[in-house]
């Protein structure tokens, strides 16, 4: 039974409209050409985060997000999505928009990766931001 779940680590914190932002990734996946299968979202600290960056990835900076892929099967979508709400909160901030929206962009930032699609060349970040518009652009809350 395919499955998008929500936690928190070391932080208290609520997500709001969780059937329709499930949903919302739900299609995604599905317009991608991809099955879900298991995806959780884990929301954190900076603190938290910056500890699994340097563990898992060995990069020593705070980061929004960290995605790891655990699928086995090809075209089949299992991963773990770690957020840090503080992160999301400051860049809200620093780029002026609504918290919800900026916490949707990271959602399915981690989520595009998933799919396949990289942001570490210019190249590669210009794609990534025109598909988080895309489908943020579908949200239907």
């Amino acid at each position: 039974m395919p499955a998008i779940n929500f936690f928190e680590e070391d932080i208290k914190f609520k997500l709001k409209q969780k059937t329709a932002i499930r949903q919302w990734i739900k299609d995604t996946i599905e317009a991608e050409g991809y099955k879900l299968k298991e995806l959780n979202y884990i929301f954190c600290s900076d603190a938290y985060l910056i500890e699994i960056n340097r563990q898992y990835l060995n990069h020593d900076t705070y980061t929004d997000i960290v995605t790891f892929d655990n699928s086995e099967v090809e075209g089949d979508i299992v991963g773990d999505i770690f957020i840090s709400v503080e992160r999301t909160r400051e860049n809200a901030a620093k780029f002026s928009v609504a918290d919800a929206d900026e916490l949707h962009r990271v959602i399915i930032h981690g989520t595009l990766h998933l799919l396949g699609y990289p942001d570490k060349k210019p190249a590669d970040k210009k794609i990534m931001t025109q598909k988080e518009d895309f489908y943020l652009g579908k949200r239907s809350f």
